[in-house]
């Protein structure tokens, strides 16, 4: 939703009721104000529970008939998750519920009585009468396909991020017991890991010969032609090593256990993979994001997981606010302070972002002429982390047009209004 702070503001009238919510783990608060912020009901607990949303919302009817209102606005303070059960509670309802930003509570609580206290009832407060101010933003609710991205966009960064620990894992494993492993196999490649499955021990290969070897890897599921020499490599490494030799019996399993660990992650990942293309590429978006060179599946399924779909905003501003990719700048008086990025937004959008800008400039042609536009003019040249910086924003409004335009990508027309590259493309 686009609204200006004016919209907002005039959201709240005489005839709506606002509610204020303290969100917390088990009980939340909640208080109820008029259009000027009195107090029509004080601040009172909600359980987290079926009976307690029931409960509340039965009071919401009661108070909208005594105080005569025929609307009403509920804002949060978003706590992690636990707000998202209420939110589609109410959803369902047709009431609306908005968010407050957790820095502007903080910093609002001490207008009404100077002082530091902090108490859920008092929070409660603090945000409906922000939420009269129009001081607030609205949360998507994310259903259906969308629901389905972010749900296991998140999954597989936790797998990921697991089999990352995995990794290390095994590589603090064959530091102590294999060191020299590693100048063999610099990566955990399939023989590399049924080696460290058949033979991790430097004493289980050193009186082995290669082809012994090779006859041992080959019974390893998905191990179809091990190098032989590979193999003579790790002979010849085994038979110098100097891998600590005590404990061997638990490190066996140790060294066990990570290897099938790492085999089911990756097939979960593959897993995982897969149906989350079948989801993206059912999108309607996704027919023209892919015409956009250097950008794969797996960018698009983290992209529209974080953003959702790009008919959601009504300008490309919205989404470079949502990444945290607006200016900021303090000056004062004569001093003009430098210009940086707010970071106001979703930082792992604005992660995406940078990790896809990268190979971009590389593979997009369109895109690496811009980059060294940006950083070779003669007036007001970029840095190359400010350029990447315009050029993330630039994506999004490019992003923006061709999904909302239903047309493909155009490096011409993406880069018309730079007469100098206009004509070089």
């Amino acid at each position: 939703m686009n609204f200006t702070q004016n919209d907002k503001i005039n959201q709240v009238s005489e005839k709506t009721l606002v509610v204020g919510m303290d969100i917390a783990k088990r009980t939340h608060y909640a208080c109820m104000v008029d259009e000027r912020g009195l107090v029509l009901k004080k601040s009172f607990p909600v359980s987290q529970s079926r009976d307690g949303f029931e409960i509340f919302y039965e009071r919401i009817l009661d108070a909208m008939r005594k105080f005569n209102k025929t609307n009403v606005i509920i804002g949060i303070e978003p706590t992690g998750h636990y707000w998202l059960n209420l939110a589609y509670f109410l959803d369902e309802r047709g009431i609306p519920l908005v968010m407050c930003n957790p820095m502007h509570v903080r910093r609002s609580k001490e207008l009404d009585d100077n002082l530091q206290s902090k108490h859920d009832a008092k929070d409660a407060l603090v945000i409906a009468r922000l939420v009269k101010d129009g001081r607030y933003s609205y949360p998507r609710i994310l259903k259906d396909a969308e629901a389905e991205l972010r749900v296991g966009a998140t999954l597989r960064a936790s797998l990921v991020e697991e089999l990352n620990t995995v990794k290390n894992k095994l590589i603090r494993w064959t530091d102590r017991y294999f060191p020299e492993f590693v100048q063999v196999f610099p990566s955990f490649g399939k023989m590399a890991l049924a080696a460290l499955a058949c033979t991790p021990f430097p004493s289980d290969v050193a009186n082995k010969e290669p082809e012994e070897l090779l006859n041992l890897y080959r019974q390893v599921e998905g191990m179809k032609s091990p190098q032989q020499p590979k193999a003579k490599k790790l002979i010849d490494f085994a038979r110098i090593s100097i891998g600590v030799t005590e404990g061997q019996t638990m490190a066996r399993i140790e060294v066990a256990t990570l290897v099938q660990r790492y085999h089911q992650l990756e097939k979960e990942l593959d897993t995982l993979q897969e149906k989350l293309t079948e989801i993206v590429q059912a999108s309607a978006e996704y027919e023209w994001l892919k015409t956009v060179p250097g950008l794969g599946d797996t960018t698009l399924i983290d992209l529209l997981s974080e953003i959702g779909s790009f008919s959601h905003y009504q300008h490309p501003r919205q989404l470079i606010k949502l990444a945290g990719l607006t200016l900021r700048e303090n000056s004062s008086g004569q001093h003009k302070g430098q210009k940086r990025i707010s970071k106001r937004g979703r930082r792992q959008l604005r992660a995406l972002l940078f990790r896809v800008m990268m190979p971009m400039i590389r593979h997009n042609e369109a895109f690496r002429q811009l980059h060294e536009y940006y950083t070779t003019r003669q007036v007001n040249s970029l840095r190359k982390k400010q350029s990447i910086v315009v050029l993330c924003g630039k994506l999004l409004k490019v992003l923006h047009a061709i999904s909302t335009k239903h047309v493909a990508f155009d490096a011409k027309q993406m880069m018309k209004d730079i007469p100098e590259l206009e004509l070089a493309v």
